[in-house]
């Protein structure tokens, strides 16, 4: 290779060095862009009859998207409908035998007016008449006992609506619902396995914004608060850096060493600030894409 080819390069080489130290220079900070994510977990144990949840798929809001078997809960619904209506028949043999215990009065009150009247005359003794105020006020007293046993059906019925209403939550819960608008990042179970109570079964974020997550050091915190529009940017075409508008969302109030995913031990062993900042996403932001956050003057 010629000399004039190697200073050639050398010049080249110069440059885009002088280029990197000058972005280095520029930039205030450096991290990782991530997301709140949200993990969805069954609510019930059973089979997963279905489930329409693939990675990547956008997913709407309060949408069914899964299904887990309800056959045991659906067979202790219709015992209960059954304890139900055994009940309800309670309270009808019970208002029968009122319906019969009024009549018996109703027919003992003429009888005792009649004798009330042949006692006057002589005709009957007094104690026929007190034979039969006797049994009215035992009548009376029959009577309202099966009124207290209505009553007491009553609030068994209550108790077994109310314990039909749990058995009504625990089927609601068998379908499987996204809490949240976003897209599905991962997919941990298929259709046909068995599903339990409080295991995830997908992870799903709203991708319309994304967090860019970095390290300050202590001497830049004064330039770095809640609120404040900072430049974010990412590497583009070219080594050109793709611009966005940011705004700082978070700021740690402890200080921690600096992650490990610095390259440079001397780097790692610095204490730093994590910040989080929100950035609106055109579909240019990936989770995990490296960025650079620059502060611009302080307020």
């Amino acid at each position: 290779m010629s000399t004039k080819n190697i200073q050639f390069l050398i010049l080249i080489a110069s440059m885009a060095l002088s280029a990197c130290n000058h972005r280095d220079e520029l930039a205030d900070a450096y991290g990782n862009f991530e997301v709140d994510a949200t993990i969805v977990s069954a609510e019930s144990s059973g089979i997963l009859l279905e489930f329409q949840v693939e990675e990547g798929q956008h997913l709407d809001e309060n949408a069914s998207v899964g299904l887990i078997d309800t056959a045991k809960v659906d067979l202790q619904i219709s015992q209960l409908d059954a304890r139900i209506g055994v009940t309800y028949s309670k309270i009808s043999n019970i208002e029968a035998q009122i319906a019969s215990q009024l009549q018996q009065k109703e027919n003992l009150k003429v009888q005792f007016e009649r004798v009330k009247n042949l006692v006057a005359s002589g005709a009957a003794t007094i104690q026929q008449k007190d034979d039969l105020e006797g049994k009215l006020k035992l009548l009376d007293k029959q009577v309202s006992a099966s009124k207290s046993q209505i009553s007491s059906v009553k609030h068994e019925v209550d108790a077994l609506n109310a314990e039909k209403r749990l058995l009504m939550l625990q089927r609601s819960k068998c379908n499987v619902v996204n809490p949240v608008a976003g897209v599905v990042l991962e997919k941990y179970v298929t259709a046909g396995e068995m599903a339990v109570a409080g295991k995830p079964l997908f992870k799903v974020a709203d991708l319309s914004s994304m967090f860019l997550r970095c390290y300050v050091s202590g001497a830049q915190l004064s330039d770095v608060k809640t609120g404040k529009e900072v430049d974010v940017a990412i590497d583009g075409k070219n080594g050109e850096m793709q611009h966005f508008t940011g705004l700082i969302s978070w700021v740690s109030d402890e200080a921690e060493f600096t992650p490990k995913i610095i390259q440079t031990k001397e780097e790692r062993v610095k204490l730093v600030y994590a910040v989080k900042v929100k950035v609106k996403n055109d579909g240019r932001l990936k989770l995990g894409m490296p960025g650079e956050m620059r502060i611009g003057s302080n307020d």
